[in-house]
């Protein structure tokens, strides 16, 4: 008896050991698709704002199209966040999405006018809309065992490391005397890899649910009253955080970053985003919400840097907003799938970034305006909104002890 005991403990351990495997694999297959998927649209936001210029564009409309772009890119999340709970269609609905916001981006090369790119900048957003809640929701189940803070963190630091190599991408087309338009052409490349991979992924993956055998017991009807004053706080932040289309605009006009070095100081946020996002994530998975609550201290003072300062407080201006694009997009993600039931995860997700993009919109339009205004002011709304966060996340903190 006690023999058969110690097998069945053993064979036990086994099976628990290859599924922690199997959906460690899930996540760093579906962090090499975000690593392709982002060396793609992020080397194409690089130079969204100079583009948009070029093309006859003011810092108004930048401002605009960037954060109406985000606006859809988040609204949609929740009919398609809505719909996977609904339809359980995990793999369909992330195809969909992922060859809309692939194809987007090689198009904008032949873009002739600012409206035709406008078009397909809210066109890359839309793709990005309608596959991210349900990668989310996918990560959700595989990251349960190995702890959701490193589980994203390090699909986010895989998901930067593409949003860095992109831009460089794009740099070097520049430095060879290349135009916007082939630079967004040689970005097809990354595009076919992340379809490619991603499929690959679906046939490994047929039912990545199941990767969650353990469920904690949640509330089952409605979302809590933590998810709710969390999500007011993120939408807070997201409405000072400037876009960078915005900050690249703003380094064309004033000749601070020279044209070659505006794709260059966005890879240098994106790395450093990429390595907050792994400690952050680590950080996150022992201490909770205070990690992202120093995280919001520190990215809170990029603006005066990023829009005040020369060259190299413009540099650290945007390692700071790199920092806050790290620990956003690993913990935000992280805390979400604790609060939350599995069968109403991506529901979660999908409202969740609706109202985050919404006042993403709202923040970088009025960021926009305020750029044509006055810069002091732009940055003294920036900081305080995201400073603003703070006390809602201290409510968070004491909610979930």
């Amino acid at each position: 008896m006690t023999m058969k005991r110690q097998d069945n403990n053993l064979n036990d351990q086994s099976n628990l050991t290859s599924s922690k495997r199997s959906a460690m694999l899930f996540v760093v297959l579906m962090g090499v698709v975000s690593l392709f998927a982002d060396m793609t649209h992020e080397g194409a936001r690089s130079i969204y704002g100079p583009f948009l210029a070029l093309l006859g564009a003011n810092a108004t409309i930048v401002g605009i199209v960037a954060g109406f772009g985000e606006l859809v890119g988040y609204a949609l999340r929740l009919v398609s966040g809505y719909l996977t709970d609904k339809t359980g269609k995990y793999w369909t609905i992330t195809i969909i999405g992922y060859l809309i916001n692939m194809l987007a981006v090689p198009l904008l090369a032949l873009a002739g006018s600012w409206e035709m790119a406008a078009f397909l900048i809210i066109v890359e957003r839309m793709g990005k809309a309608i596959r991210n809640p349900v990668r989310d929701a996918m990560l959700s189940h595989a990251t349960v065992d190995m702890g959701r803070g490193w589980g994203f963190g390090f699909h986010e630091a895989m998901d930067q490391t593409g949003a860095m190599l992109g831009p460089l991408i794009v740099a070097a087309v520049l430095y060879f005397k290349g135009t916007y338009q082939m630079g967004f052409a040689f970005l097809l490349i990354p595009a076919v890899l992340t379809i490619g991979v991603l499929l690959f992924s679906r046939f490994l993956y047929p039912h990545p649910r199941d990767l969650e055998e353990t469920t904690p017991e949640l509330e089952a009807k409605g979302l809590p009253r933590v998810y709710w004053i969390y999500l007011a706080a993120m939408a807070l932040n997201a409405a000072g955080y400037a876009d960078f289309p915005l900050i690249a605009y703003h380094f064309e006009k004033t000749s601070i970053v020279s044209e070659n070095w505006i794709p260059i100081f966005y890879s240098v946020a994106m790395g450093v985003d990429a390595i907050a996002a792994l400690i952050f994530g680590r950080l996150f998975d022992r201490k909770g919400i205070p990690i992202l609550i120093v995280a919001v201290l520190l990215s809170s003072i990029f603006a005066p840097l990023v829009f005040m300062g020369g060259f190299y407080l413009s540099l650290a201006g945007m390692a700071l907003w790199g920092v806050g694009m790290g620990a956003q997009e690993s913990i935000m993600r992280a805390a979400i799938a604790g609060m939350v039931s599995r069968d109403k995860r991506a529901t979660a997700y999908g409202i969740f970034n609706t109202g985050y993009g919404v006042f993403w919109f709202l923040g970088s339009a009025l960021i926009g305006i305020l750029y044509d205004f006055s810069i002091p002011f732009l940055i003294v709304f920036s900081v305080a909104a995201q400073l603003a966060s703070v006390p809602l996340l201290f409510a968070v903190k004491r909610s979930s002890v």
